[in-house]
């Protein structure tokens, strides 16, 4: 740990570190390259700001620079880029104490720190809702609950618990993603992994938006945070659980649409095709019969008698063609 404001230095502080660094500028540039975009970003915006702490202080700017890069602590002492090194709270109290510094308004004052207590304010429960729900694993999940929520409440209307829960549940997905650093393209893709599960609910494709689905999730998760952080990271296990889950899906839902194209037709007309029937009335080619419950306009070019047996040909709008069983059928 360390601490204190860049110290000011006269002419022979800058020779020192121009001549101590003369010979091992180029090593230390070598050595502290960046190793992403993210972290060259990262190492700007802290050297932009420790230079502007320097312009607004009236110290030597270039100075202050070159000597944020620093790679160690101990060496930022004993150049005197900042005041010293502290090993704990108690030990940086005890060294601060003392002290003068400057105030914003120009005013100086005297730090008394030695002997303070130490206070550990927890934080509330809105706080660690927050901490919690900005997690991008957590975020995710979200997302995927609250559309998957309210798939379920297009396909069966009225049943409220699963769209209030999904309504909440991608509502907080989408704030929680705000408040992340995110990359675009996993946005993108996220979003198109999302759009193909409603597609797949309501036109099933026999595995091919399934599939597309899931590689588009899993691809966009990974992609999703656009930082090194660990923090930040998408879990593995996560990923990996989706993939799973998502291939799972895919093949139950081409299993039952292959089943249900396969299975006997149990409603509308097509149903009637081919069903027993009982006749009521017959005279010159046509007459009634009883089918499933109900009385039906009936033609056949052979007499047929009140009782007989037959089975429909064809249906066409309220009139069924039917053919004579044998007696013994």
């Amino acid at each position: 740990m360390h601490t204190g404001e860049t110290p000011q230095t006269g002419a022979s502080g800058d020779e020192g570190i121009e001549d101590g660094d003369a010979g091992t500028e180029e090593e230390a540039d070598a050595s502290s390259a960046p190793g992403s975009a993210s972290e060259a970003k990262a190492i700007n915006d802290a050297v932009a700001f420790i230079r502007g702490l320097a312009e607004l202080r009236d110290r030597n700017a270039d100075w202050a620079e070159r000597a944020a890069q620093s790679p160690s602590a101990r060496e930022a002492a004993e150049r005197g880029v900042i005041d010293f090194v502290a090993t704990s709270v108690e030990d940086l109290l005890a060294q601060a104490d003392g002290m003068v510094v400057e105030m914003s308004d120009g005013t100086e004052r005297t730090l008394a720190t030695e002997g303070l207590s130490i206070e550990h304010v927890e934080p509330d429960w809105r706080t660690a809702l927050l901490a919690t729900i900005t997690n991008p694993n957590v975020a995710l999940i979200l997302m995927l609950v609250g559309v998957c929520g309210l798939i379920f409440e297009c396909l069966n209307p009225g049943a409220l618990v699963p769209g209030t829960i999904g309504g909440i549940s991608l509502i907080m997905g989408l704030y929680s993603l705000a408040l992340l650093p995110l990359d675009w393209a996993g946005i993108g893709l996220i979003l198109l992994g999302l759009a193909l599960i409603v597609a797949e609910a309501f036109a099933p494709s026999f595995g091919i938006l399934g599939i597309g689905d899931t590689v588009a999730l899993v691809i966009g998760a990974v992609i999703l945070v656009d930082t090194d952080a660990e923090a930040f990271a998408i879990s593995e296990p996560l990923i990996a659980a989706k993939a799973v889950v998502g291939a799972v899906v895919t093949y139950l839902i081409v299993y039952l649409t292959r089943g249900s194209f396969r299975a006997r037709i149990v409603s509308g007309q097509e149903k009637l095709v081919n069903a027993k029937a009982r006749v009521i009335d017959w005279h010159d080619g046509d007459g009634h019969v009883w089918l499933h419950g109900e009385r039906w306009k009936a033609e056949e070019p052979r007499d047929l008698g009140p009782d007989d047996q037959v089975r429909v040909r064809e249906v066409t709008g309220l009139v069924v063609r039917v053919d004579p069983l044998p007696k013994n059928d």
